[in-house]
């Protein structure tokens, strides 16, 4: 036997305020018909009390639709602006009653237009403005419940996104050759690189650890932990794989999700640095658009065959597809984009570009927000190195492609656009 579960009244919000309607607008006539009839008034008074409450529910359409545009606006707007449209709503009922009220009576009444408009004004003035509080509420409750519905969802997925984090982040493959390159350099007695290394990984695994799920850092904060990262792979790689930052002074103080970044860059080094014997370059770049941080990871591997998969970002090292070509366990690039759902919902871009003569794109665009101190720690953003080329800001250096600081477009037929 199928069990019916009834839906919730507000699970269709047009639904729900067409209902609100009928209901609210159609006790009002029945209260007010009840009231003429019980102090003895002629039946044909119910048309006038029916022309009263369609002229209110016509009304009450039109204040719906420039509400929902106020609502959004900044508080003295919205409450400006529902003042004024208020106003003018009462006066175009009271007017339109007043005429009705005129007509209906004729010369009965010895009464002027004023006369019956200043009497009659309260009545929509009450009907109008309790509708007017009623609508603000209502929607004032969901975006409530909304907001507090996602943040039970954040909190959900927090602890499991941390441990996908850190399935993907600190997997035994990187930690075991971090540990084997440090057990290198000390049989070979190289001590000091060894001390590097080692005080450059329980940094990184510090932070890592540390970082409460879903919390946010600032982009400066971000590129020093990427830092960390890189400095432990450079040590591994050495020449083969070549960085480059280029970030706006303004972007540095975006907040963004905490280990956003690394999973994206260790996605590069895996398909593109690893494979290939010449190595890879991997440039990062941010920067704020309008009320918007873009931000894209490139690099100069050799792409994706085919279309781009979202699962493409973990894969086992031992597990080899055709070619010599890793096989993803689809783990990666989902979970950032669920990351991304859940912290921004529609307000996010997320994109992946990879030509068939190499390279690969991830472009993410989220709302800007500044942080109270966006100047903290850019000294420490980046480190230079032999292989580093770093820009913070628009590049000033002249058209000389080893001028140091210099913006290399490092993959142009894979130029992001316009989004």
């Amino acid at each position: 036997m199928m069990r019916i579960q009834p839906a919730p009244f507000f699970a269709s919000k047009n639904r729900a305020f067409w209902n609100l309607q009928l209901v609210g607008w159609g006790g009002a006539f029945l209260l007010r018909a009840l009231n003429a009839l019980a102090n003895g008034l002629p039946y044909s008074l119910l048309l006038l009390t029916l022309i009263t409450t369609i002229t209110g529910f016509s009304i009450s359409l039109v204040l719906s639709v420039i509400y929902r545009r106020l609502i959004t606006k900044r508080p003295i707007i919205t409450w400006g602006g529902t003042a004024l449209v208020l106003m003018i709503a009462v006066l175009v009922h009271a007017g339109l009653d007043t005429w009705v009220q005129g007509l209906y009576y004729g010369a009965a009444r010895e009464t002027t237009f004023t006369q019956r408009f200043i009497g009659i004004t309260f009545i929509p003035l009450t009907m109008l403005g309790g509708w007017s509080a009623l609508y603000y509420a209502i929607n004032f409750f969901l975006a409530l419940e909304e907001q507090s519905d996602r943040l039970e969802r954040l909190e959900a997925q927090a602890t499991s996104a941390q441990l996908a984090m850190l399935r993907y982040q600190l997997n035994p493959h990187f930690l075991f050759n971090t540990l084997n390159s440090i057990s290198t350099l000390v049989l070979l007695k190289q001590t000091d690189q060894a001390n590097a290394m080692l005080t450059r990984l329980s940094g990184f695994l510090r932070h890592t650890l540390i970082a409460e799920p879903g919390s946010q850092v600032t982009l400066a904060q971000e590129v020093e932990t990427l830092q960390l990262y890189l400095d432990i792979e450079r040590m591994r790689f050495e020449e083969r794989l070549r960085t480059h930052f280029e970030i706006d002074e303004e972007a540095l103080g975006a907040c963004l999700p905490s280990m956003l970044l690394q999973p994206l860059v260790e996605n590069a080094i895996k398909y593109a640095v690893s494979p290939q014997e010449e190595g890879a370059r991997i440039s990062l770049s941010a920067r704020v658009i309008g009320e918007r941080l873009r931000i894209a990871v490139e690099d100069t591997g050799p792409g994706v065959d085919g279309p781009v998969q979202l699962s493409m970002l973990e894969h086992d090292p031992a597990t080899l597809g055709t070619g010599g070509r890793p096989v993803s366990t689809g783990v990666g690039l989902a979970n950032i984009r669920n990351r991304l759902m859940q912290g921004y919902g529609d307000e996010h871009v997320f994109e992946t570009r990879s030509q068939p003569g190499g390279g690969f794109t991830v472009l993410i665009e989220i709302p800007f927000e500044p942080s109270e101190e966006p100047q903290k720690a850019a000294s420490r953003v980046v480190r230079k190195s032999p292989t580093t080329q770093p820009s913070l800001g628009p590049s000033s250096a002249p058209e000389n492609d080893d001028a140091p600081g210099r913006v290399i477009n490092l993959n142009p037929q894979n130029a992001i656009g316009n989004t």
